[in-house]
């Protein structure tokens, strides 16, 4: 069955902000049963600088293995201005389009942006999850709210993303001695079931694998490049 959209894309920042007040609470914070999952997708977004252009990526990768098995991208104008706090307004509607192009719907999808760990509580991940009504992770590089102590130097070690005094994601350290990287559940999916699935994506880099695939395909749209294979492909 089709769901109808959760709303229209061409609102004003201050009806962004009443938007995102007014789904924060369809967020549903649950176990995810990372064991079963076999596809996972990673998706990222991309701007060249002073321009409107978005290039979105979506890459789907199998587990265990981390093969890649389909990927989509797309090159859309926007006209949401670049507002932190809002950014899901001026990227989610690239990352949804690459989304339809998929051949194939993976179990969860890892976003290289926030989750819960945003102002509002309301990051891309939480929005396009709700969107989707899809498991989904936001996997960012820095933090937008929130303090935190550094994890241990291991791979594998957590610790508690705290802001004003709620838990609403976690520093991960993916790769020894190297700078953590902070995961936030989106939606569908409780934070311990966001690490482990975070580290089971893990493959010798900071960023999971699917995120740095989706990363480098982005790039490869940017500057124009054709790939052998069409969008959407699938082995």
């Amino acid at each position: 069955m089709r769901r109808e959209p959760l709303h229209r894309w061409d609102v004003s920042p201050k009806e962004a902000i009443e938007i995102q007040q007014r789904l924060r609470g369809s967020i549903i914070l649950e176990p995810c049963p990372v064991e079963n999952i076999k596809l996972v997708a990673g998706a990222d977004v991309s701007f060249d600088k002073g321009s409107d252009r978005v290039f979105a990526a979506i890459v789907v990768l199998e587990l265990p293995t981390l093969t890649m098995v389909a990927k989509a991208g797309v090159v859309e104008e926007t006209t949401f201005p670049y507002i932190p706090g809002l950014l899901s307004f001026r990227e989610a509607p690239a990352v949804l389009e690459a989304w339809k192009q998929l051949s194939v719907r993976p179990d969860v999808l890892l976003l290289d942006g926030q989750g819960l760990a945003h102002p509002r509580r309301f990051g891309l991940a939480c929005h396009i999850g709700l969107w989707l009504d899809l498991p989904s992770v936001g996997c960012a590089k820095s933090v937008l709210v929130g303090e935190y102590e550094e994890p241990a130097p291991q791979a594998g070690s957590a610790t508690p993303l705290i802001d004003r005094a709620e838990v609403v994601g976690a520093a991960v350290r993916t790769k020894d001695h190297t700078s953590p990287i902070f995961v936030s559940p989106g939606h569908r999916v409780d934070l311990e079931s966001a690490l482990a699935l975070v580290l089971r994506c893990v493959k010798g880099y900071r960023v999971p694998e699917p995120t740095r695939q989706a990363h480098l395909y982005v790039n490869k749209l940017r500057r124009g490049e054709e790939d052998e294979e069409k969008s959407g492909w699938l082995f």
